[in-house]
């Protein structure tokens, strides 16, 4: 399947140079696997290397498209949700940004992660629209979120060998004690990390490194609890892998206390002191981690880089789905331009046609 690519055009290029007064303004005229938003080492990669391929979707069976669709016509009856999770009687109208956020491949990751329990999912995915007005998570801007990733703690960069994001978590650099804003930082980024993903690939990778860690630095067995059910109950299906360098004694002790809080499947996608390089490749990998990238995080270049990448990815999927009726259960895939669009009818996606990809 040729999937055309999307570059970043002068005028992105002048936006994020005028928003830091640093980067060097470059002409990106084709698309390869050392394109950053600016052509250095301090700004995101804005593709996946050519060889980066998402494994292909499997086929649902008759009984699975089934229960889809049931699940669909369900959630496209929701006129409001509960407004908190302490009370099912305040109620307020589902917006249209969280008719947005249901499309297919939402409603298909929480029937997987329920074992294709219909009932179990749409407790689930309601849970999840609660959380979410909960938490805030379309209030956090940048320039809210920026003073916790000042010293590079959390940095989007590069795609492993799936396309996946690669979301490096740096417990040394931690310059916060606020667990809040903490949480917020991180689901902040795993927000970004979906806004960037490419078409076909609904996962990220998380990478971290304990080499520089000191024992002050590394989070409490609560923090620990608290990622998890972030993760595994409002993000399920979005971890693709998750690789541990250089585990103090400490930490393991960590993990060992929040293990019978993990579900198999997360388990499952943890990896420890692996060779990164064969995880993400080298051309797109940081040094620090066995890549061959000399990146040095610099908060006034990178920052503003990657929240203008991936607002922009994000506002052409938006237009994209609002072109089409705004609704439930569009295909992730037509959205970010492959593919056909689906209009919430629960038809299985073709996926012979490309359209322009929005990568």
């Amino acid at each position: 399947m040729v999937m055309e690519q999307e570059t970043l055009g002068q005028d992105d290029i002048a936006h994020v140079k005028s928003a830091n007064g640093h980067i060097t303004e470059i002409n990106h005229t084709s698309a390869n696997a050392d394109t950053t938003v600016d052509g250095s080492n301090s700004t995101p990669f804005i593709h996946p290397t050519a060889n980066s391929h998402p494994a292909p979707p499997k086929t649902l069976s008759p009984n699975q498209e089934a229960k889809y669709t049931s699940l669909l016509s369900t959630v496209q009856s929701w006129a409001t949700i509960p407004t908190l999770s302490t009370s099912s009687t305040a109620k307020q109208t589902l917006s249209d940004n969280e008719r947005f956020w249901l499309t297919r491949e939402c409603l298909l990751r929480y029937l997987r992660a329920s074992k294709w329990n219909e009932a179990h999912a749409i407790t689930r995915l309601q849970a999840t629209l609660v959380w979410r007005r909960e938490f805030k998570v379309e209030s956090h801007t940048a320039d809210y979120i920026s003073e916790e990733n000042e010293t590079g703690k959390q940095v989007i960069f590069g795609y492993d060998n799936e396309g996946r994001p690669c979301l490096y978590l740096n417990p040394h650099k931690q310059n916060t004690k606020g667990r809040e804003k903490q949480m917020q930082h991180l689901v902040f980024m795993l927000e970004r990390c979906i806004d960037l993903t490419p078409p076909g690939q609904e996962t990220l990778a998380i990478l971290v490194d304990y080499k520089q860690s000191r024992k002050g630095e590394n989070p409490s067995v609560a923090q620990g609890r608290q990622v998890l059910s972030i993760l595994q109950n409002h993000y399920p299906e979005r971890l693709g892998n998750a690789c541990v360098r250089n585990v103090p004694w400490i930490v393991w002790g960590f993990f060992k206390l929040i293990n019978p809080f993990i579900d198999p499947l997360t388990r499952e996608k943890m990896k420890f002191d692996v060779d990164m390089r064969k995880v993400v490749p080298p051309e797109q990998l940081m040094q620090g981690y066995g890549g061959d990238v000399e990146f040095e995080y610099e908060h006034e270049v990178y920052w503003p880089a990657l929240n203008i990448l991936a607002e922009e990815r994000r506002m052409k999927i938006r237009q994209r789905w609002e072109s089409v009726g705004k609704k439930i259960g569009e295909s992730e895939k037509y959205l970010k331009g492959v593919g056909e669009a689906v209009g919430g009818s629960g038809k299985a996606l073709e996926d012979g046609k490309a359209g322009s990809a929005i990568m």
